[in-house]
């Protein structure tokens, strides 16, 4: 399974998510800052159909909220 989690560091909420990932231990996701690569602001919009984050491509299917991204990640541990 690809994860990958687009972000950028000032928003509190790709913080929160950061910050559970971290603390959980996890080293499968794949981080996309959309601030600093504009090509994965662009995959992000067309993908997604928005520029939202924090957002969780699970094998390139997003999924936005910061509590559902958690939520799927505790429902969902690294095998």
């Amino acid at each position: 399974m690809k994860l990958e989690l687009f972000k950028f560091d000032s928003c509190p909420y790709c913080r929160r998510v950061m910050k559970f990932i971290e603390e959980s231990g996890r080293n499968d996701i794949e981080y996309r800052d959309i601030h600093k690569n504009d090509d994965d602001r662009k995959r992000l919009v067309e993908v997604g159909g928005k520029e939202q984050v924090p957002c969780l491509f699970i094998d390139g299917k997003p999924l936005y909220e910061s509590m559902d991204i958690i939520d799927w990640l505790k429902a969902n541990p690294i095998a």
